[in-house]
């Protein structure tokens, strides 16, 4: 089954600074539809001004995934971290016991980003922030994982999470086709961050989502040069 949530049907708020569209339910968006989809809980398509961001606030006993787009992050945390991601890069955040952290757009020009959410395997576990710079050349064609729990990632330079599962990035040009297995018992949501693609045929327009479960092979085609990112998690 893929389920296709086109971008213009996605919940969202406009603050101003931020231009924010919700895969899922999220803040003032409820829409008892879309509350998840396997452990992954949110996944936020955020628009940030320049010289704005969101100031300190706590989270605990979420993994907490930033995928730059455009433009750069700077973040900073309880735990003492501070740093700045990339576009094209990843940080996470295991808020675990509980962190607070705040999230700034320093750079000239708008950042754009996905903000991802992951229901941990278990509860309380020891907070952790990390970032990672990831050559794009590396992902062409095919799926590189930027951050993962998944026994099998074990040791291959993704950042940890801790959840069964991982946040993978993909480029194609046009014409390429990318098949990827889907083991029994998962679930995958792929959302385009550029250009165009189909999804066992179904067609998928930038930012709109793909809920994905019940395939145990997807084939994406690049109907235009496309940037792809992918989560996959535990179905239940």
């Amino acid at each position: 089954m893929i389920d296709i949530r086109p971008f213009g049907s996605l919940g969202g708020a406009d603050h101003g600074w931020l231009k924010a569209r919700h895969h899922f339910s999220f803040a003032s968006y409820h829409d008892p539809a879309r509350m998840n989809w396997g452990r992954l809980r949110v996944w936020n398509d955020d628009e940030i001004a320049p010289g704005t961001g969101f100031d300190a606030h706590p989270h605990r006993d979420m993994e907490i995934i930033t995928y730059v787009r455009e433009g750069a992050i700077t973040h900073k945390d309880s735990m003492g971290n501070e740093g700045r991601t990339e576009a094209g890069d990843v940080q996470i955040m295991s808020a675990g016991t509980g962190v607070v952290h705040a999230e700034y757009n320093l750079e000239p020009t708008t950042t754009k980003i996905f903000q991802i959410w992951i229901v941990p395997d278990r509860r309380g576990a020891k907070p952790n922030w990390g970032a990672k710079t990831f050559p794009k050349a590396a992902r062409e064609a095919g799926f590189e994982v930027l951050a993962s729990g998944r026994p099998a990632d074990a040791g291959n330079g993704a950042l940890p999470l801790n959840v069964d599962g991982a946040v993978m990035a993909a480029t194609l040009k046009a014409g390429q086709t990318l098949v990827q297995a889907l083991d029994e018992g998962r679930a995958a949501y792929l959302v385009p961050a550029k250009g165009k693609v189909t999804v066992n045929g179904v067609a998928l327009a930038e930012r709109d989502g793909a809920g994905i479960v019940d395939e145990r092979e997807i084939a994406i085609t690049a109907t235009e040069d496309a940037e792809l990112v992918m989560v996959e998690v535990a179905k239940d």
